[in-house]
């Protein structure tokens, strides 16, 4: 059986970097940082670079930032097209609302969604730690391939919270600077805040970009540690390759996890390097929007759409000195690229590993 191509494209991106596709695109081209200090956040009041939308209201951050980004959405497309019954909506997070706590954090969710929208299907949420977003891609591609559906939208949304900054500066997994990975000085993660949205669709008048497979893997190592040989993330990136026939030769660059901290890094090189993929440029985009969990796969698909669509790989923001195992093709400045694919990685706790791939046309 012949396999449906499935086209990709972005429709939203709302982070400190902007409000729309355009603002983004020219500061992910300009290497700006949404990154920022803020006063008082840590649990003993400590200052902790963050990527905070500062137009959001301290209160139900979730609710306001969604709202805004379901109204931008439906800018652009005809009502027609929202209520069809061909169309499905999957929702990437990994913590909800957290306001609503000890109430379930996800609760109004999809009746949110569902009634702004007059949707004729339940959304569907995809909540596996930081793999969220790419998970929720790959899902929207096989309700594609095996169901009625003829378009998906993919929503990736999360929010700063004190439950979120609490619980990364317990793990001692904060830095006090703006992040710094892959590099030898390298102190941790800065979090962040953002909404994406991606369209799948049958339709190739949507997009000359063709997103062709996403492979999950589990390296169940420890409930927030990686593998150590990066043996997860490395059968993700095997398996994708086997089954598109794709090479590592082929790839024109890696959108990588890189969340600065000190084993994440080392495991991706180790995989890269495995996967033979060390000379292959690679750069990761948590300097710019710090980590935004279940909304960075989908954001950091969307600015792998933009630099397959300029031919460049970004600079990877806060990279001075070679700090992994295993060496990385990491790029310290915009790197122009000539071949068509895009590889981009992501890993999670609970041991979660994919790596998902992409295809531009001429």
């Amino acid at each position: 059986m012949a396999i449906i191509p499935i086209y990709i494209a972005p429709i939203a991106l709302i982070s400190p970097l902007g409000n729309d596709l355009e603002d983004h695109k020219i500061a992910l081209a300009k290497n700006l940082s949404g990154i920022a200090t803020q006063p008082k956040v840590g649990f003993g009041d400590e200052n902790w670079p963050q990527a905070k939308i500062n137009t959001l209201p301290e209160k139900n951050r979730f609710d306001h930032l969604l709202n805004i980004g379901l109204d931008k959405i439906a800018e652009k497309f005809e009502s027609s097209l929202l209520e069809h019954e061909s169309t499905l909506v999957i929702i990437s997070s990994t913590k909800g609302n957290l306001d609503l706590l000890p109430l379930n954090p996800f609760d109004g969710i999809f009746e949110m969604v569902k009634t702004k929208w007059n949707l004729k299907h339940q959304p569907i949420l995809i909540s596996n730690a930081c793999i969220s977003g790419v998970v929720a891609i790959q899902k929207a591609a096989d309700y594609l391939r095996f169901q009625k559906f003829h378009q998906v939208i993919v929503l990736g949304i999360d929010v700063l919270s004190d439950f979120v900054t609490y619980g990364f500066q317990s793990l001692f997994a904060l830095s006090d600077e703006p992040c710094k990975p892959y590099d030898h000085n390298r102190k941790g993660i800065n979090l962040g805040e953002a909404f994406g949205a991606v369209l799948l669709t049958k339709d190739a008048n949507q997009s000359n970009i063709v997103f062709h497979q996403a492979i999950t893997s589990n390296d169940a190592n420890h409930i927030s540690g990686p593998s150590r040989t990066g043996e997860g993330l490395y059968r993700s990136i095997r398996k994708l390759f086997e089954v598109t026939g794709v090479k590592a030769s082929d790839i024109a660059f890696i959108s990588a996890h890189g969340t600065a901290t000190l084993y994440n890094d080392d495991m991706e090189s180790q995989a890269f390097h495995r996967s033979e993929l060390t000379n292959t440029p690679t750069f990761s985009l948590k300097g710019y929007f710090g980590h935004t969990l279940g909304a960075a796969g989908v954001i950091e698909t969307i600015a792998s759409l933009f630099c397959l669509q300029d031919g460049i790989a970004y600079k990877s923001l806060g990279f001075e000195e070679e700090g992994t195992t295993c060496a990385m093709h990491i790029c310290r400045e915009n790197t122009k690229t000539t071949s068509k694919f895009a590889l981009k990685t992501a890993s999670g706790f609970g041991g979660g590993n994919a790596a998902l791939l992409m295809e531009i046309k001429s």
